[in-house]
């Protein structure tokens, strides 16, 4: 997103479970246990946070991968290339 535009995403880095309510904090710039907690409100007391974080879940993209992230070898395993 090095253009500013905004991407609804699931978040790599701020997921308790699969990233929803991390991503809908990240693209509303809001902090995400605001958006846990909704979740858990709307799920008591309406009873579709559940169906609407599966749905969620179903239809948000999780964020790209981090330039330069992969596979980590520590220095005692030998290189098997």
């Amino acid at each position: 997103m090095s253009n500013g535009e905004k991407k609804l995403v699931r978040a790599r880095d701020d997921r308790w479970f699969a990233g929803v309510c991390g991503g809908l904090g990240q693209y509303f710039g809001i902090d995400s246990t605001v958006i846990r907690v909704l979740f858990v409100l709307f799920s008591v007391f309406v009873g579709g946070g559940i169906i609407a974080y599966i749905i969620l879940w179903i239809i948000m993209p999780e964020e790209p991968a981090a330039a330069g992230m992969g596979k980590v070898i520590a220095e005692d395993e030998p290189d098997q290339s």
